[in-house]
């Protein structure tokens, strides 16, 4: 199977996990808060089922963009016009995916390809906006690392869930 949306979601889930241990406080949480403005009284008002709620609905879709950029073996569907069209597709796509259905499908190439989403996409992102938000560099970074890592994690997951 190429894509596989049970891998998006499991994705789409480490984000929390990465987000628990990433924004703790002896790990980057202190710094967040401090850079961000953001208070335990401010954080306690939040509510936390709308923003956990959105934030898992916003991590799969997430996820199911990221899918194409991590495996390969998507473009070549699309060039063909997507599922529904394979059985229309010339040979050669059929010959094209016995000889390299599975190359690069792994963990380490997904995670390869989900970093460099995050440091080369997502981080001058991050960064454009907390220029103009006049946010300080160690807010960027702090942010814009998060989305590194989980990006790399999540494309890992991704790529090698065949």
């Amino acid at each position: 199977m190429l894509f596989n949306p049970i891998a998006c979601i499991v994705a789409a889930l480490s984000t929390f996990i990465v987000g628990f241990i990433w924004y703790n406080p002896k790990v980057f949480g202190t710094i967040w808060m401090q850079e961000s403005g953001m208070t335990e009284e401010k954080a306690k008002q939040g509510n936390m089922l709308k923003i956990f709620g959105l934030t898992l609905v916003y991590s799969i879709i997430v996820s199911f963009m990221l899918s194409p950029m991590v495996i390969h073996q998507l473009s070549a569907l699309g060039m063909v016009g997507g599922p529904d069209k394979v059985a229309e597709a010339l040979p050669s796509y059929t010959a094209f995916m016995n000889d390299y259905g599975t190359v690069f499908r792994t963990f380490q190439h997904g995670a390869l390809h989900g970093f460099m989403v995050g440091l080369l996409f997502v981080l001058p992102i991050t960064a454009i906006n907390g220029l103009f938000e006049q946010k300080s560099w160690k807010y960027i970074l702090v942010t814009g690392g998060y989305w590194v890592v989980s990006l790399t994690i999540m494309g890992g997951i991704i790529c090698a869930w065949k």
